[in-house]
């Protein structure tokens, strides 16, 4: 399964839950392994153990698993050939005595469970290992009795201690050695007897010194009396590791030639802890066993997400029969988020063989796949924004995609310009439809609703929303779509009831209030810019506001192909752009019915001949020239 989907469903979460209910690591390390099957057989086998568990849980008064710990270490010991201690050995033997106690129980729980009980008779009796180690190991080492020649020798270690013994104290009690002691007492170094004796007389006293105190007033003396006795009992000592060695030895034996059944025996301790464990969880937490599928039919009847505390609004959902498709619509946190990971978590924990959060009757649908595409996946370090993240994920969504795929996307389109997110999204939805998928998507785009609604496999759904309290109510109805109600949730977080009005009037009507707000002539110049729209229906005689300029100009010629026109500023004709150019009043405005527009400009241009002559312009002068011939012509 998807490693992305198991993340964003958290599926590993809801087992940390089951785990609690664990007895010992095995049972632990089987729900961690335990991953989403795509066989309905293992399906159902899995939920049919469910139910199993919970008619023994409910007719016992306990199961007897307490005290079964993981020996897998210790088995790994005896296979690389080492021999283990007696501490190891006293867990093998609790471990095989629990076996037998389990394996007994299930026998007589067969009725409640005959295919967990069938488990049991697997499970090897290895009653000679476990009384060889009980007769052979108490105390947490070898006992006495466990060899004739491990006991002949401890009785000598005893005899050749208490030798030792019996001469130090004749040498404290010597009322000659009392100045040379430093305390009355037997003490042991290097596990040999000595003396504490004052370093200043350690030369006086016959005897080995064998270590000095921290501080170096006290050495320890073994005396010359005991020497041999000392080496003795270093000898039978020897001795004794040797014999307890080969008793270890024997016991592993007997554990590495049962190996196979013991190895087994683990397996199948380690399944009945986590299915007693999956079984609790679901007594606990009212859960049911679904029903299961591979026909892509899923009818959750008042699911809830696992992981949510406190009062839950329940899920009725379904969908794979009388459409494979569902839109869901409604508002910002309103739980279509929510709906789409219930709806995913409980189909991955049905595949695991956990029961679900819901009431009888629920069915689910075991998949080769299951994809989602939920919350924000944008890299940094890969320099992907929020929608190419999205559509990154989709694309190998839908290269791994089989008819046999459960897809869950969350606002499908959403992070770009909203006509081309909307028809992408509805192009890639009918993509996974023709691919026999089944897909459930949340969204806020009217035109998804809108396709949804004419294509006989897909249906809308929306999470209904209280407009009286402004309070979404997190509950999902299947046939009808729901609006996002961006303007009862902006209305609820303060946003003023014009503005809201405004936003209704544009919604409906499409009409924009495009008035400007009087200001300075230079916050009106800039804003002019921004928001002018350009029109190019200027006439001669308009009077026109500069932008550039900050001034007024008159038109003298109409706009040409290039939206150029001619106006007169500061007794000049010059040619402006339409869009650098503001109309302030039609000549009509300014002038009465039959005025000789062109007389505004025709003064002008004799104003301006005599000034041309007068300062000697040559230019001037061929246009009299010319006008003087032009006129003996006629």
């Amino acid at each position: 399964m998807n490693k992305m989907t198991l993340e964003k469903l958290q599926l590993n979460e809801f087992k940390e839950m089951v785990k609690v209910h664990c007895v010992s690591s095995l049972g632990k390390d089987l729900i961690d392994k335990l991953s989403p099957s795509k066989n309905l057989s293992v399906v159902k086998r899995r939920l049919n153990e469910n139910k199993e568990a919970k008619n023994v849980l409910l007719n016992s008064n306990h199961i007897p698993l307490e005290g079964l710990f993981n020996i897998y270490s210790t088995i790994e010991k005896v296979e690389k050939g080492m021999v283990l201690d007696p501490l190891e050995l006293i867990k093998v033997e609790d471990f095989l005595r629990g076996c037998k106690k389990i394996k007994q129980f299930m026998n007589e729980k067969e009725f409640y469970g005959p295919t967990l009980s069938s488990y049991s008779l697997n499970i090897a009796e290895c009653d000679f290992i476990e009384n060889e180690i009980n007769y052979s190991i108490k105390g947490n080492k070898v006992d006495s009795n466990s060899s004739k020649e491990l006991k002949k020798i401890r009785r000598n270690i005893e005899v050749c201690e208490d030798k030792i013994k019996e001469r130090l104290n004749k040498f404290l009690t010597s009322s000659s050695n009392k100045r040379y002691i430093q305390e009355f007492i037997i003490s042991k170094r290097n596990d040999r007897y000595v003396i504490p004796i004052k370093s200043s007389y350690k030369n006086e006293v016959d005897g080995t010194i064998l270590d000095s105190s921290s501080k170096g007033t006290t050495v320890f003396i073994e005396p010359n009396n005991v020497s041999k006795f000392s080496l003795e009992l270093i000898r039978l000592r020897a001795e004794e590791s040797i014999e307890e060695y080969k008793i270890l030895s024997y016991l592993t034996e007997l554990i590495f030639e049962k190996l196979a059944e013991i190895k087994l025996n683990v397996e199948i301790i380690g399944e009945y802890d986590m299915v007693f464990a999956k079984a609790k969880y679901s007594l606990n937490n009212k859960c049911v066993t679904p029903l299961v599928n591979n026909k892509g039919y899923i009818k959750i009847i008042k699911g809830k997400h696992p992981l949510l505390k406190g009062r839950v609004v329940p899920l009725d959902f379904e969908i794979g029969k009388a459409y494979r498709s569902l839109i869901i619509t409604g508002p910002n946190a309103g739980g279509k988020t929510l709906s789409l990971k219930t709806v995913g978590l409980l189909t991955l924990i049905a595949q695991c063989g956990f029961d679900i959060s819901a009431e009888g009757d629920t069915e689910i649908s075991v998949f080769e796949n299951i994809f989602v595409d939920i919350g924000d996946n944008q890299s940094i370090e890969n320099a992907l924004s929020t929608f190419s993240s999205h559509i990154k994920n989709i694309a190998e969504i839908m290269n791994s995609s089989n008819k046999s795929t459960l897809v869950l996307f969350d606002e499908i389109g959403s992070g770009t310009e909203p006509n081309e997110g909307a028809s992408l999204a509805i192009a890639i939805l009918e993509e996974f439809y023709h691919m026999g998928c089944i897909l459930v998507a949340s969204t806020h785009y009217g035109e998804i609703k809108n396709f949804a609604d004419m294509h006989p496999e897909f249906e809308n759904a929306g999470m209904l929303f209280d407009k009286e309290t402004l309070e979404p109510l997190y509950k999902l109805v299947i046939g009808k779509s729901e609006d996002s109600n961006a303007l009862f949730i902006s209305k609820k977080m303060g946003i003023r009831d014009k503005v809201l009005s405004r936003a209704e009037l544009y919604i409906n009507k499409k009409q924009y209030n495009l008035e400007l707000v009087k200001k300075s002539k230079i916050e009106q110049k800039d804003e002019v810019e921004e928001t002018y729209i350009i029109k190019n229906d200027y006439s001669i005689g308009d009077k026109v506001f500069l932008l550039e300029q900050d001034d007024y100009a008159i038109i003298h010629k109409e706009a040409d192909k290039f939206n150029n026109v001619e106006v007169l500023y500061n007794d000049e004709f010059i040619k402006m752009n339409i869009k650098k150019i503001k109309l302030y009043l039609k000549a009509s405005q300014l002038y009465p019915d039959g005025y000789d527009i062109n007389s505004l400009f025709t003064s002008y241009e004799n104003r301006k001949l005599e000034k041309d002559i007068k300062r000697g312009s040559k230019k001037a002068l061929k246009n009299i020239q010319k006008e003087i011939k032009n006129n003996k012509l006629k």
